[in-house]
This record gives C-alpha cells, sequence and structure tokens, in this order.
C-alpha cells in the first residue's frame, strides 16, 4: 500500500491533517449520493407542486399561484445542487487520477531500485565474458558431437551391396503389387498310344461263339 505524508491544514482556524487520496476519494462519493438523494426527494416535491397547481389553476388561483412559487424554489435549489456536483464530481476524477499516477510512479520507482541492485552485481563485461563462454562450449559440445558419430574402423557398411539388396526389395515390391497373368499353358505334342484296330461289329450281330472265332482270327489263332 502506498503511504502518503500529511501535511497540517488549516480549516476554518483549526490545523488538521490533509487526509489521504483514499479518504477523500470516499468523502466525495458519499457527498455524491447524498447530493442524488436530495435532487431526487426535491423532483418528487416539485411533482406534487405541479399537480397542486393543476388543480387549483380554475378553483383558486392563489393556492395554484402558491404552488407554482414553491415549485420554483425547488427547482433553483435543485440548480445549486448540481453546480455542486459537477465541483465534487470534478474534483473526484482529479484526485482519483492523481492517486493512480502516484500510484505508478512509485511502482516505476521500486521497479528502477530493484533493477539497480541487480545490475550492481552484473556489468556488461561480465555478460560478454559468460557468452563468450557460453560460444566456447557450445562449440567444443558440437566437436565432441560430430567425433562420437564417426564410424569406428572405416567404413561399416558395403554401399554397393545395400544397394543391390535394395534394388532386389524394390523389384520384389513390384512383384507383389502387379502380380503377372498367369497364361494358358499349351499342351506338349505326345505319341498318342495307338491300340489295334478291331472291325467294328455291330452289336448283337453275331453270337458268342462267332465273337470268340473272329477274336481268334485276328489274333492270328
Amino acid at each position: 500500500s502506498t503511504h502518503f505524508s500529511t501535511m497540517p491544514l488549516k480549516l476554518f482556524g483549526k490545523a488538521q491533517r490533509a487526509p489521504g487520496p483514499q479518504d477523500s476519494i470516499r468523502k466525495l462519493q458519499g457527498a455524491l449520493e447524498m447530493l442524488e438523494k436530495r435532487e431526487d426527494f426535491l423532483q418528487k416535491k416539485i411533482q406534487n407542486e405541479l399537480r397542486t397547481a393543476k388543480k387549483n389553476a380554475v378553483t383558486n388561483k392563489r393556492a395554484a399561484m402558491m404552488a407554482l412559487k414553491r415549485k420554483a424554489t425547488y427547482e433553483g435549489e435543485i440548480e445549486k445542487l448540481s453546480g455542486a456536483r459537477l465541483t465534487i464530481e470534478q474534483q473526484l476524477m482529479t484526485i482519483e487520477g492523481s492517486h493512480v499516477s502516484l500510484e505508478a510512479m512509485n511502482a516505476m520507482r521500486m521497479g528502477a531500485q530493484t533493477m539497480k541492485v541487480i545490475h550492481n552485481h552484473m556489468t556488461v563485461e561480465q555478460v560478454d565474458d559468460t557468452m563468450d563462454e557460453i560460444r566456447e562450449q557450445m562449440d567444443v559440445a558440437a566437436e565432441i558431437n560430430e567425433a562420437i558419430s564417426q564410424p569406428l574402423g572405416g567404413e561399416l557398411f558395403d554401399e554397393a551391396d545395400l544397394e543391390s539388396q535394395l534394388e532386389a526389395l524394390a523389384a520384389e515390391a513390384e512383384l507383389e503389387d502387379n502380380p503377372p497373368v498367369a497364361q494358358p499353358v499349351k499342351p506338349v505334342g505326345q505319341p498318342k498310344e495307338t491300340l489295334p484296330d478291331f472291325p467294328s461289329v455291330p452289336v448283337g450281330a453275331l453270337s458268342e461263339e462267332e465273337e470268340l472265332k473272329a477274336l481268334q482270327a485276328e489274333m492270328g489263332f
């Protein structure tokens, strides 16, 4: 919280301590609320006097005239209250703005003090030296990583052999993705087994004995 130095003020001949911004803001806001309530009350009184004047405008002009005079008096008081309200609102805005500016200034002053303390422990030369050390160590780390990544004892793999294996795998994958269409196999010419020609005999034309004789004759018996 912000601390304010209060100076003694003479108000109506008595020395008093100047209130802080928060106290003044609360006091002015309370005064505004009081003036608003007073204006609302007077507005109701004005409406009542206006109704009275309308009611007696024909039948009782004296009563109507008195009501209008009271209405004019209330309106004059409202005008004075409005002027006071405007003054208080301007004061309130000025104090709030000054309070915000003071809080911002105190925060910036605190930040400047903190930066001063930090910079007492850190100079531009120290920062440059530290950055040089970081760059040097990063270069060392890069050299170490490069040395570690080198293969031991020359090339560990035969590039030509790997290329050959890769081509074979690619051809195999192509064959699996696009298998060849099976072609119909033509029968290879083979010698047909020839059987002895037998005379065609009508079925049922010869008896069993005649068929036997005919068979023996063909066989050369």
